[in-house]
């Protein structure tokens, strides 16, 4: 998570320097959009795991030996059991929305990051090392 710091004692030996109700203003809409990025970033991995599942799953139906044999498919909470050709037809579907959902999460992924890039700019245009907008190494 990126550290929105701004250092009193470079801010107090550096007269020209005033936070301002904007300047405030700027450094909590890069906290906000900072915590939702790192969300939506969490989400983007779920999402491709889901994937990576539901593809597995599509692998495993080729080895299935007998297609008349009723195959278990997880619907919310429970075991729904459809024939081969449904069971296919359901993880194409789960497979379809769920590449949405990634496309969806990306495509605002790549929005928030231009509007912190462009507060990022201002605020280290006007407070230059007094803050610290940078991620934390973990």
């Amino acid at each position: 998570m990126a550290a929105v710091v701004v250092s009193k004692d470079s801010l107090e030996s550096d007269s020209d320097i005033h936070i301002t109700l904007e300047d405030q203003t700027k450094i909590n809409r890069f906290a906000r959009h900072n915590a939702k990025w790192e969300e939506l970033r969490d989400d983007l991995k779920n999402k491709k795991g889901d994937l990576q599942n539901l593809e597995d799953a599509s692998d495993d139906l080729l080895m299935v030996e007998d297609e008349s044999a009723p195959i278990p498919f997880v619907v919310g909470e429970v075991f729904v059991h459809f024939n081969m050709e449904e069971t296919k037809e359901k993880l194409e579907q789960a497979k379809n929305k769920v590449k949405k959902d990634i496309e969806s999460i990306e495509a605002e992924c790549t929005s928030i990051k231009a509007m912190m890039s462009d507060l990022k700019t201002q605020l280290y245009a006007k407070f230059g090392n007094s803050i610290n907008l940078e991620a934390e190494e973990d």
